[in-house]
């Protein structure tokens, strides 16, 4: 369905983002690392209690949602299957970034997830990260490296993408019930979003 130019309503209890699509299609120029103690650790058959905190500390203000809804069986199936691979970012011992890539599909990798714990933005961590991902992608037989991001995510989000080098290429409106009244996620995170019941 193509929405109609103007306003559109979403109902009470809903969520609504612009998601932006974006994909390069060669290995981007190197960019130099920022200076910084980190490191990259594979995560082999990720422990789900780890997976969840993880993803909760890096993406609960920005309400990454899907994953906290899935019961063990669904989560375990994505990021135990072949042609998922998660990475840490390791900071003094503690894990304080999620990369999670998807080459399941022949030729393409999708990074699922991407993103620092909310002490580590502005200190260059995610470009560490980010060329990590990149040097972990284009090391494979592929010919497009894609991601997308959304309007609930960092406002620096796309911008970061686009001097990583990718490009937007598509863009959708996505409408879900709102975690925070379901229990999925804490009524006082993401305050960039308000929440509207009935």
């Amino acid at each position: 369905m193509i929405l109609p130019d103007g306003y559109s309503d979403v109902p009470a209890g809903k969520i609504a983002a612009v998601v932006t699509h974006l994909e390069m299609t060669a290995p981007p120029a190197p960019r130099a690392d920022p200076p910084g103690a980190w490191r990259l650790r594979k995560v082999d058959a990720p422990a789900l209690d780890w997976y969840r905190d993880l993803f909760r500390r890096v993406g609960e203000d920005w309400l990454w949602f899907s994953r906290a809804r899935m019961t063990d069986a669904e989560l375990a199936a994505i990021i135990h299957a072949a042609g998922i691979e998660v990475y840490t970012l390791v900071l003094d011992g503690r894990d304080e970034g999620l990369l999670e890539l998807d080459f399941r599909e022949p030729g393409q990798c999708e990074l699922v997830y991407f993103g620092v714990t909310a002490g580590l933005i502005g200190t260059g961590a995610a470009r560490f990260l980010m060329n990590r991902a990149l040097e972990i992608a284009w090391s494979r037989d592929l010919r497009r490296v894609w991601v997308h991001t959304c309007t609930f995510d960092h406002p620096s989000a796309v911008a970061f993408y686009q001097r990583s080098g990718f490009r937007p290429f598509r863009r959708q409106i996505e409408v879900e019930d709102d975690p925070r009244l379901d229990g999925t996620a804490p009524r006082d995170v993401a305050r960039h979003v308000p929440i509207i019941q009935l």
